[in-house]
């Protein structure tokens, strides 16, 4: 059967590629055509649109770029079209994969959305469009199921992708191997996040010169653009490594994150963190206005309490992060988040999601 996929950023095309994996398991003659990035072609897909080109966040980014939005739509409709499939599957990437959905219903082409997009979170009223497009719809954080039965729609919730990934870079790198003795950073998979985060993160790692701080660099962002920041701040304890994010946090001892994904892999690397977040001033008061929910870290929102610290906008400076960091390093609140870091991932663990979303697919398919 033939499968297109459209993942628009990096944790997508992370967890495309666990998909098109199982995708492959399920049907050995799957043809899997997709919009996504270098882990989804390595697992085997087809890949016509990298995500680096629709990558945009927030109000003002998306504003910038809307005639590049535009073409995109045009480009995935053309792409989709002449490849026919026997089903669309969406993953997360609201703003343009909602419309897709649409666009493919009114096609009878059948739709399959996975990872929801956090209509719990703003934006409740696209649940209508959940509702009105898409056939089948997968969740990953176990509150979104009952989010939906409030809505009168059913869903099925599959645990959390990051789980497998995870699993499986361990089972290949035991622990017992590797000495933790690194401070990572996590600045983010976007442009405009890395050059809000970083500067503030570097500047915290020269007041911290006994300690050796790594760079997780995406691996689809130039090198060029860490280097240059690098060069600018006084720390002389700060390394670049580029896509081996796993291998960073494995023999990390602190994290200072960027909210997004990275806060969740964090968490279930056993690794203490601060999670921050800053960005454009004029998206992000939008945005504060519109979301409902009572924390900004995945790793909170699963727990429902603050496990981890959050630093957001004018908080986020380096001042309250060295302060922030220095009490994680004198172990103060670790063991307590450790315990809660274990309690979420039995929460997420629901026996391989990639395998069960394959699975219900092709099923849903080929009866």
């Amino acid at each position: 059967m033939r499968y297109f996929i459209i993942a628009g950023e990096a944790s997508g095309d992370l967890h495309g590629s666990g998909l098109v994996t199982a995708l492959r398991s399920s049907d050995p003659e799957a043809e899997i055509r997709a919009w996504g990035g270098d882990k989804m072609s390595e697992a085997g897909a087809d890949i016509v649109k990298h995500y680096r080109e629709l990558a945009f966040m927030g109000f003002v980014e998306v504003a910038k770029n809307i005639l590049t939005i535009i073409q995109n739509f045009k480009l995935a409709k053309k792409g989709i079209a002449e490849f026919d499939p026997d089903v669309l599957i969406l993953i997360d990437y609201p703003g343009f994969n909602l419309r897709m959905a649409a666009w493919a219903h009114e096609r009878n082409i059948p739709v399959h959305y996975y990872i929801s997009p956090q209509l719990w979170a703003w934006k409740e009223g696209r649940v209508e469009k959940v509702r009105k497009y898409v056939d089948e719809m997968y969740v990953i954080l176990p509150f979104e199921k009952k989010f939906y039965k409030q809505h009168g729609i059913d869903v099925h919730y599959v645990g959390h992708p990051l789980l497998e990934s995870i699993d499986r870079y361990q089972a290949t790198h035991p622990n017992e191997q590797i000495k933790r003795d690194t401070i990572a950073i996590l600045a983010g998979s976007r442009q405009q996040e890395i050059r809000h985060m970083l500067p503030v993160m570097l500047e915290v790692a020269a007041r911290f010169p006994k300690y050796k701080f790594c760079i997780a660099a995406a691996p689809h962002i130039t090198a060029s653009l860490y280097t240059s920041m690098l060069n600018q701040c006084s720390a002389e304890n700060v390394e670049i490594v580029s896509g081996d994010t796993y291998g960073v946090l494995q023999r990390s001892i602190a994290t200072l994150t960027t909210s997004g994904t990275a806060t969740l892999e964090t968490a279930l690397f056993g690794v203490p963190q601060v999670v921050c977040y800053k960005g454009n001033q004029l998206s992000f008061a939008i945005a504060r206005r519109l979301v409902r929910v009572p924390f900004i870290s995945l790793v909170n929102l699963i727990a429902g309490k603050p496990v981890v610290e959050e630093l957001i906008q004018e908080n986020m400076n380096a001042s309250r992060l060295s302060s922030s960091l220095d009490d994680i390093l004198a172990g103060k609140l670790r063991s307590a988040m450790l315990h809660d870091y274990q309690t979420l991932r039995e929460k997420l663990n629901m026996g391989g999601a990639s395998k069960q979303v394959a699975s219900h697919i092709y099923n849903c398919i080929n009866n």
